[in-house]
Order: C-alpha cells, then sequence, then structure tokens
C-alpha cells in the first residue's frame, strides 16, 4: 500500500510530496479547491490551506478533509507527474 511520507508546501496550491515507493511529485490541489464544497472552501485560505499534516499516510487538514495517498498517487501518474525512482537491489 503506497503512503506519503512527506509533504511540503511550494507555492500557490501546489504540495511536493514523496511516496513510501520512493516516487514523488508536485500535487496541485488548485481544481479541488475550486470545486468549492464544504470542506473544501476553507482550503482556499492559503494560511489554512499550508497547515496541512500527514497522518497514516494521507494528506490532511484540521477540518477533517483528508486525501488519499493512493488518490494523489494516480492522479500524478495520469498527468505525467509522478517521478519514480528505481530502487537498487
Amino acid at each position: 500500500m503506497i503512503k506519503i511520507i512527506s509533504a511540503r508546501a511550494l507555492h500557490d496550491y501546489v504540495i511536493a510530496i514523496q511516496f513510501s515507493d520512493g516516487a514523488c511529485g508536485d500535487y496541485d490541489a488548485a481544481p479541488l479547491i475550486a470545486k468549492k464544497t464544504a470542506l473544501t472552501q476553507q482550503l482556499a485560505n492559503r494560511t489554512y490551506f499550508n497547515d496541512f499534516f500527514v497522518d497514516l499516510g494521507a494528506l490532511c487538514w484540521r477540518n477533517g478533509f483528508e486525501l488519499s495517498p493512493g488518490s494523489i498517487y494516480r492522479e500524478l501518474e495520469a498527468q505525467n507527474k509522478l517521478a519514480k525512482h528505481s530502487q537498487a537491489a
């Protein structure tokens, strides 16, 4: 199972994410925030957005909103934004 092992804010609503398999990518949350759901509306505030944390391998915010590592991984992969590093044997 893929997990997020680290995440850091870059710019705008982009987060650099490192996954447990060594892959990494820059996730742009702007399209998600633009949906303006009950949980994503708070994320439009950049200070609030940048206060994310990783819990049990998922990307989380204090309001209870969380993104699964698998969904972020698949999205980055589909957008060709996932850098996979081969692991040495």
